[in-house]
């Protein structure tokens, strides 16, 4: 198995970790905001990430962000980058190029990365890199934050009608229901805005933030302390604006907006979603009043305190004061403290709500009979309207912006107890005293007539607590004409009365909720000739039993301890009548967050949080019971941890949180190992050689195992890690191995597997047992790696100190070779340690002329090295150093020159290194010498050697031959010498030289009277014309033989002489003497010359043709002097 490379972001982590060891703490930090941060889908999502430490920090970074997400959670995926175009993945570039996800630098140290709209998809680890502009690495240049994207369960509607109309002075009442179905800790803020027709921006009335803290808006500060503005949360989801004695400033539009806050690591709160109700517009029409700040004198009368049921009660209220007429007041009628009726400041009746279903009735009137007296009638009277009356009054101031203020109060000095005695009647009334109804169904009231002989009005009222002092609200009413109305508070319900028979009304309210628990009151009235002749109630207990106490979510499962790749199956139970549920898985793999699944709606639609892959959902409807499955297919790691399921009820828009489902822990829990692990107990290696130990996997879980592998060694009782590696094969050292050691100590896979550790040149500290630690990691199906429990086996390792004997011969003791061929000298170690632990030293030495030196060296390091002698240069650069084999070193001379000759000897030293890292010289031998010949040629140099007499007369010419009958060489080149002796001087003297190069020298200066001829290649001749007698005397020719030399050029290897020409020259007159033999004689001289020159022929032409044949030199141009007139040279030495 081979090693893999690291990647470039795990290297760089080396070299960082590398730095921050050595030099302490880290100089570059990069931080982001913690995660995990929740964020709605559809929404924007911003991080930051900031960069400190550089050492220029005034220039500008480049920042790189990617991602990792849950089902591929070891393949980031590069999103956006400030340097690079063309960095993003193919489904982020789209993305990327028009706009909805940017990357843009803040400062040079920071930068903002922004996604417009929030896919699902977008969930995962984000990842910001910074760029190193640096050389070195020192920090950390990363930093990640968990992003998790969830669904908008905010809910906001208002029920109100979309447009209201109302007068200046009236009180305006306004609902809106807020709620959210996440399973994340958030908190809700609530605000009422208004928009002016005239203005774009929106005015904030009241608001109440996420840590319910109410805060008036600006301008609304002054009523919001008087009390005429309030914000009331009623129930879980309802909040109710009130707004009482509205200005003309409060027309507009009006709409409420809610905001879901949660809460990040780091501790601050982040709105991850906001929604608006529709606008409700509200027109505010104008009165006119007149400014008045007198005081006020008060008085109540009655004309009857003590009524019977049935009759009329009539309470006056006197009002005096200083020019009253130019006044406007506003007075009030009270029983018991609560509000009857008040006639405002622009003589408007307004009636509590415990009244205006009477008023509506005609049974309340109230008006302003002069301009002090106020008069407030009630008929029929009620026995429930006996009680204390009191009047009070106050004075209205309008403002320069056209809003009244309220002015002192001042009440009647005197109370009217009013007592109203019960009649006896022809009809009753009859109702259920108690009434219990589930929330979501509808609630049905009946209320049975007895006695009836007129006509009959019925009045529905509502109080929310069995208090006293509570206010009983109009529900619906319908008139003996049989028309219905519904109060202003109950428009938005579902509401309705049924008559299913004469003297039965029912009331049917639908979706009630818990907060409609309360008293239901029923008031019957008897009408004969559009007159009511009597009145008769009865009370009812609703009780709304919210929805978490009749549906109960349970969950369960038969097997919540599997391995991997087991198959996991959860049921969760919704228990209860059929209500529409929205039900949400969730995992908490650890205590500090929870993460959504998946989420079904009421509608069945699902919304998958996590990876899909590993999931899958089943949905059965039973009998009061609703079954989800969550099926597991093939659990892994990432699928451990605490289940749940929680359900929410969808009532009327508004979710209803349920108490969630006990949790279920499921146990992924790893398979059994079947990893096993085949090493060698002992062995046993000599000290300073390489030991190698395996250690191979016999048997493993599954084929496509990885493996991490830990080296341990046990020594003197000390156990220390030497080398370990991952999974992935990535290498690494333990703390307490020295540098020196690491250097010696390395690690490979093989097939197998198989894991070998080798130590070089084994030292006596290396010995002990070698443990083999292996951990099979897994893969699971989702991808992710798992590790198994680790099996180990042990490796005893025994160094001996083994013996040297060193010994160096050499083969042959004499070399002779010819220049310019190869010379190749052996060395042989003959006995000696070759383990891997000795290294040796070759060195060569050579003695010529002078003292023994080293000509070069391979020493044990592998380092070539050359003797710094200036007289070796030229050796040295045609030198050459093999070793054919273990025990062989040979060095070969290239191209043997003359000055290569003399004695060699070859040096070995045996070197070992200590267990510090250093070279020890163990052994050293010689051997030698050779000695080595080198010649240029061999000499063969022959001339023809024949004395011969000739007698010419001056007319007539003579020639001097000079034939080379031999040559040393192919190459050889002449220099040839002509001779002259008179017959009277014993000194012979030259008269012509012909030198290698054709240059001719003519040393007697007649060049007129000589001719040198070369009619072959070895054939030359001097011809002398015109001779003298004075030319008498012995004429003979030298020949000098010249080779190529490799170190001195062009040489002188041999000299031969030919035979001596006698030669006399006879003046014309003078006979020439006949030769003195006889006959015979000359016949037999005559018949060996020919036999001679036959014979010099024949050599001539065989070795013409082999100078053809064989390529080699070929003659010039012809050297008779007829065609070339001769050279001259300056002296006879040349």
């Amino acid at each position: 198995m081979s090693w893999r490379l690291p990647s470039f972001k795990a290297r760089s982590f080396l070299v960082c970790l590398a730095l921050l060891l050595q030099t302490g703490e880290a100089r570059v930090h990069t931080e982001t905001q913690a995660g995990p941060l929740y964020r709605i889908v559809g929404t924007p999502l911003s991080i930051s990430c900031v960069v400190s430490g550089f050492s220029n920090a005034d220039a500008q970074k480049q920042f790189e962000f990617r991602i990792t997400k849950p089902a591929k959670p070891t393949f980031p995926f590069n999103i956006i980058s400030t340097g690079d175009a063309g960095f993003a993945y193919a489904m982020y570039s789209q993305r990327v190029s028009n706009g909805e996800i940017t990357l843009k630098h803040v400062t040079p140290n920071s930068v903002l990365f922004e996604i417009k709209r929030l896919q699902k998809d977008d969930e995962g680890e984000y990842e910001c890199y910074v760029i190193n502009p640096e050389v070195v690495y020192d920090g950390i240049y990363e930093a990640k934050t968990t992003v998790k994207v969830i669904d908008n369960s905010l809910s906001v509607s208002s029920p109100v009608s979309s447009s209201l109309s109302y007068t200046e002075g009236d009180d305006l009442t306004l609902t809106c229901q807020a709620s959210s179905n996440t399973i994340q800790h958030t908190h809700l803020s609530f605000a009422w805005y208004l928009r002016k027709d005239a203005e774009e921006n929106t005015q904030p009335i009241i608001s109440l933030n996420r840590d319910f803290t109410l805060s008036p808006g600006q301008g609304f500060e002054g009523r919001y302390q008087a009390g005429n503005i309030r914000l009331d949360k009623i129930g879980e989801a309802t909040y109710r604006l009130t707004m009482a004695q509205l200005e003309l400033s409060d027309q507009g539009r009006l709409y409420c907006q809610a905001q879901e806050w949660i809460q990040d690591p780091d501790g601050s709160w982040f709105t991850i979603t906001q929604k608006e109700a529709a606008e409700i517009t509200v027109d505010v029409k104008a009165r006119e009043v007149i400014r008045d700040t007198s005081s006020l004198v008060v008085r109540i009368s009655a004309q009857q305190t003590t009524l019977q049921e049935g009759q009329e009660l009539s309470l006056s209220c006197y009002v005096d004061s200083h020019k009253l007429e130019e006044r406007f007041l506003t007075v009030a009628w009270f029983r018991d403290g609560v509000e009857l009726a008040h006639i405002g400041p622009t003589g408007v009746l307004s009636v509590g709500p415990e009244y205006s279903g009477r008023e509506k009735e005609g049974e309340l009137r109230a008006a302003r009979i002069e301009g002090r007296h106020y008069r407030l009638i009630l008929q029929p009277v009620r026995t429930e309207d006996k009680g204390e009356y009191i009047c009070q009054a106050w004075p209205e101031e309008r403002g320069l912006d056209g809003a009244f203020r309220k002015g002192n109060v001042q009440k009647s000095q005197i109370s009217l107890l009013v007592s109203i005695s019960a009649t006896e009647s022809s009809f009753s009334v009859e109702m259920q005293p108690t009434v219990s109804v589930k929330e979501g169904d509808r609630l049905t009231l009946g209320c049975k007539v007895k006695g009836v002989k007129g006509r009959l009005s019925v009045t529905w009222q509502y109080q929310p607590t069995s208090t006293a002092a509570a206010v009983f609200r109009n529900i619906i009413s319908v008139n003996q004409e049989g028309v219905a109305e519904t109060g202003s508070e109950f428009m938005t319900h579902k509401v309705s009365v049924q008559r299913p028979a004469a003297d039965t009304f029912v009331l049917e309210l639908d979706e009630v909720k818990p907060t409609d628990s309360g008293v239901y009151h029923c008031a019957v009235s008897e009408w004969k000739n559009n007159i009511k002749t009597s009145s008769q109630s009865q009370n009812s207990t609703v009780l709304v039993a919210p929805v978490e106490t009749f549906v109960k979510v349970f969950l369960i499962s038969r097997k919540t301890r599997v391995t991997v790749g087991e198959y996991v199956e959860l049921l969760c139970r919704v228990r209860g009548p059929n209500v529409p549920v929205t039900l949400t898985w969730s995992l908490q793999r650890d205590a500090s967050s929870v993460d959504n699944i998946l989420t079904i709606y009421s509608d069945g639609s699902i919304s998958w949080s996590e990876d899909q892959q590993g999931y899958q959902l089943k949905v059965e409807n039973k009998v009061n019971e609703v079954a989800y499955y969550l099926l597991i297919n093939s659990a892994s790691h990432r699928e451990a941890g605490n289940y749940q399921c929680r359900a929410s009820a969808f009532l009327e828009n508004v979710y209803k949180k349920l108490p969630p489902s006990n949790p279920v822990a499921v146990m992924v829990q790893n398979p059994v190992s079947k990893l096993v692990l085949t090493s060698s107990r002992t062995v046993t290696k000599d000290i300073n050689s390489d030991v190698e130990i395996n250690c191979s996997v016999g048997s493993a879980s599954s084929t496509s195992s990885h493996y991490a592998v830990t080296w341990l060694h046990q020594h003197q009782s000390e156990n220390r890690t030497i080398v370990s590696s991952d999974r992935d094969a990535f290498m690494t050292f333990g703390s307490k191995v020295e540098l020196g050691s690491r250097q010696r100590i390395s690690m490979r896979r093989t097939e197998g597997p198989s894991f070998k550790l080798t130590i070089r040149q084994a030292q006596i500290s290396d010995n002990g047992f070698y443990v083999c630690e292996v951990v099979e990691w897994l893969q699971d199906p989702r991808g992710n790696w798992y590790q198994l429990p680790p099996v180990s086996q042990a490796t005893k390792l025994k160094l001996n100190e083994p013996a040297n004997d060193l010994k160096v011969r050499i083969k042959e003791q004499k070399l002779t070779v010819t220049e310019g061929q190869e010379v190749e000298l052996q060395c042989d170690v003959v006995s000696g340690s070759f383990t891997p632990s000795f290294f040796y030293k070759i060195a060569w030495l050579y003695s010529g002329h002078s003292d023994l030196s080293m000509i070069v060296e391979l020493d044990h390091t592998g380092l070539l090295r050359y003797a710094e002698n200036k007289d070796l240069v030229g050796l040295q650069g045609r030198l050459g150093l093999r070793r054919p084999s273990q025990s062989s070193f040979t060095l070969r001379i290239q191209r043997a020159h003359e000055e290569d000759s003399g004695s060699y000897w070859c040096q070995v030293d045996q070197y070992q290194m200590n267990h510090q890292g250093q070279w020890q010289q163990k052994a050293s031998d010689t051997a030698g010498p050779i000695r080595v010949a080198v010649n240029v040629a061999e000499t063969n140099l022959s001339l023809l050697k024949h004395d011969l007499e000739q007698n010419v007369t001056r007319s007539e010419n003579f020639i001097i031959p000079c034939h080379v009958t031999q040559q040393s060489s192919r190459e050889s080149e002449f220099k040839v010498t002509w001779f002259w002796q008179k017959d009277t001087e014993t000194k012979k003297r030259p008269i012509f030289v012909a030198y290698p190069n054709a240059t001719l020298h003519d040393m007697m200066g007649n060049s007129n009277e000589l001719r040198f001829g070369h009619p072959l290649p070895n054939q030359y001749s001097l011809t002398v014309t015109k001779p003298v007698p004075e030319n008498n005397g012995l004429y003979s020719c030298e020949v000098e033989e010249w080779l190529p030399s490799l170190s001195h050029g062009w040489r002188k290897t041999a000299v031969e002489t030919s035979g001596y020409l006698t030669v006399t020259v006879w003046a014309e007159e003078e006979p020439v003497p006949e030769p003195l033999c006889q006959s015979g004689h000359w016949i037999g001289i005559l018949v060996a010359f020919a036999i001679c020159s036959l014979l010099v022929i024949l050599i001539l032409v065989i070795k013409i043709f082999h100078s053809k044949a064989s390529g080699g030199k070929q003659s010039g141009q012809s050297l008779w002097a007829e065609e070339h007139p001769l050279k001259t040279k300056p002296s006879a030495d040349d």
